[in-house]
């Protein structure tokens, strides 16, 4: 395993929340005063990014991907990740409705990985 293994006990520095917040200031002190949010508790794209990083360099490559789509959905709108995951069901939706979806995925939140993926399911 990379030596910065596991991110949060090994290099904290390079995680924040979405707010800004340091991951040395997540406590629960800090959330009793009410200085930590709701958001605050959200991962960031860039913590994925980073653990994407660390999956690659130990030989583990989907993962990597897989952590690379999900920096990706960090910014999407859970009502339309929710439309998503319900139209790649089996049988929920045409080549063409998962087409429009990998192309909404792609201009609007620059997922392209994430509508990679989607195509490649509406062509199967």
């Amino acid at each position: 395993m990379p030596v910065d293994y596991p991110i949060a006990e090994k290099r904290p520095d390079l995680v924040e929340t979405p707010s800004g917040l340091r991951f040395e200031e997540i406590t629960l002190e800090a959330v009793l005063e009410g200085r930590v949010a709701m958001q605050d508790l959200r991962v960031t794209a860039a913590a994925l990014c980073a653990q994407a990083g660390i999956a690659e360099a130990a030989g583990r490559l989907q993962l990597a991907e897989n952590l690379l789509r999900a920096a990706e959905l960090v910014s999407v709108p859970e009502d339309r990740i929710l439309a998503v995951y319900n139209a790649l069901r089996p049988g929920r939706a045409t080549r063409e409705h998962l087409l429009a979806l990998a192309d909404e995925l792609e201009s609007r939140y620059a997922a392209g990985r994430c509508a990679q993926l989607i195509r490649e399911a509406a062509e199967r």
